[in-house]
């Protein structure tokens, strides 16, 4: 491979500007939108006493999950020697720290007074894995951090397949921690699964992969950069395996509740007759952000096309919030079994499907977030050489043949 060289981007034209700014305005509506939740409190919102977790909550794991998937196409180049992916490492570590940072932050509005996260920090109930996550979390940005200097500082490369090994081993950890807010939750049948934890890896790596390709197509176009078939075509291929692999997951964990019968209730609920969170799976989840995409990419001429690359990538990110939406919603939506076997009923809407509808102020805290994390991507690449200056095939791959 040939030696790869690394530039910034100008970031004068009116049209960077423009995307700036857009996203900084839609950082001010989360803003807002946080400001306005604390002061006439979540009455306003559609989360009451049974669904505790909203919108904001589908928004936030999806950008924790995805960070942590957008770092495999680093940790491919480092730990597992694969020299194609080195070049696309830098902008891999800034996409992941900035999706971690737009997550936590819509956690951190979402809980009504901020100032609770100082509470959540100092004080730990080491049998909560929420309390095991203020670490994996704040370790995922030191760690990357250093990742990337030892990327990006040209006397510290020596040591960047070890900070490679230390942030592939932490992201695992970090994504098996908020699988496994779900998965010990024994109280709740939508949840209550071991499998949780290796399924939100294989999401992760679903999703951050797609938000990679996005960006990275984003901006190639944008730059006027050189972006080779050679990288996207290789990208593609590991984002059929990952949707494949989801696809596998899915399947397992709904055959595996389906076999005992305590489940059976969440599982009709889910799958026949739970009304959105029903459409939301099978349309949403299962046929636009897993068989679609399959069928796009696999297709011998349109696969190969940027077009049907970015629309696959957009699927498989709308595929995932439909996922966290069914899997956050949905789980709280189905009643608490209290008394298996038995019928309750009372004041407390026990044995009751709880209905809940997203208010605008929840979507535009989620959207803040999501505006949160593409705004130091724009920023980051303009101040500091996270893109190379040409991706070309005989770049990339030695060899290539013209």
């Amino acid at each position: 491979m040939q030696p790869i060289a690394y530039r910034q981007i100008e970031g004068r034209s009116s049209a960077y500007y423009a995307l700036l700014g857009g996203l900084v305005l839609f950082i001010l509506f989360g803003l807002s939108a946080a400001y306005y939740m604390e002061e006439h409190g979540h009455i306003v919102t559609g989360m009451n006493n049974q669904i505790v977790w909203g919108m904001p909550h589908v928004f936030a794991v999806f950008l924790i999950v995805a960070a942590s998937g957008a770092l495999n196409v680093a940790s491919i180049g480092s730990v597992f020697g694969k020299a194609m992916y080195k070049p696309l490492a830098p902008l891999s570590g800034l996409l992941s720290i900035a999706m971690l940072l737009g997550g936590l932050t819509v956690l951190m509005l979402d809980l009504g007074r901020p100032d609770r996260l100082i509470v959540a920090m100092t004080h730990f109930n080491f049998k909560s894995v929420f309390a095991w996550n203020v670490f994996l979390y704040s370790g995922f940005f030191a760690i990357v951090a250093v990742y990337l200097w030892t990327m990006m500082e040209r006397r510290m490369n020596p040591y960047t397949k070890t900070a490679g090994f230390a942030a592939f081993i932490w992201r695992l950890l970090l994504t098996t921690g908020t699988g496994s807010i779900f998965g010990f939750l024994v109280a709740r049948q939508a949840y209550d699964s071991a499998l949780l934890a290796p399924m939100f890896i294989i999401m992760s790596f679903s999703y951050g992969l797609a938000v990679y390709i996005l960006v990275l197509l984003a901006a190639y176009r944008w730059t006027g950069r050189a972006l080779g078939d050679t990288v996207l075509l290789r990208l593609k291929k590991l984002l059929v395996v990952f949707i494949a692999a989801v696809l596998y997951f899915v399947a397992v964990f709904h055959m595996t509740n389906l076999y005992f019968t305590k489940h059976h209730g969440i599982e009709h609920f889910i799958l026949v007759d739970g009304g959105i969170h029903t459409q939301l799976f099978w349309i949403g989840q299962i046929l636009l952000g897993s068989i679609v995409p399959l069928a796009l990419l696999f297709h011998p001429k349109l696969g190969k096309q940027r077009c049907t690359i970015a629309l696959s990538a957009a699927l498989v990110i709308l595929g995932g919030l439909a996922q966290m939406y069914v899997t956050i919603i949905g789980g709280q939506a189905y009643p608490l079994e209290l008394f298996p076997g038995m019928q309750v009923t009372s004041s407390f809407y026990d044995g009751v499907v709880h209905y809940y509808t997203p208010s605008l102020p929840e979507i535009m805290l989620g959207l803040g977030g999501v505006a949160i994390a593409g705004a130091m991507v724009v920023f980051g690449v303009k101040i500091l050489r996270f893109l190379p200056e040409s991706l070309e095939n005989q770049i990339v791959d030695p060899h290539h043949k013209s």
